[in-house]
């Protein structure tokens, strides 16, 4: 029979920690909120800088045709 090479101090902070220590529960995985009719999200996208300039020419709501021209080109609209 093989001994064990944890001491008896070892043995017993090894069996204090299993008793005292608290389970770690899984997280909860995160629900996503319903989407808004018409709502919209932010993104990240990375799009050429004379495209850019394109749409930002004429002032503010250069979001607005961007996403316009888009949705033209989706066939959305």
């Amino acid at each position: 029979m093989a001994r064990s090479t944890m001491s008896a101090r070892d043995a017993a902070e090894a069996a204090f920690k299993k008793t005292t220590t608290k389970p770690v529960e899984a997280a909860p995985v995160a629900a996503r909120a319903p989407a808004l009719p018409g709502g919209r999200e932010q993104v990240t996208l990375r799009i050429d800088r004379d495209v850019l300039e394109h749409f930002q020419a004429d002032g503010p709501g250069w979001q607005d045709r961007l996403n316009a021209a888009l949705r033209r080109a989706a066939g959305l609209s």
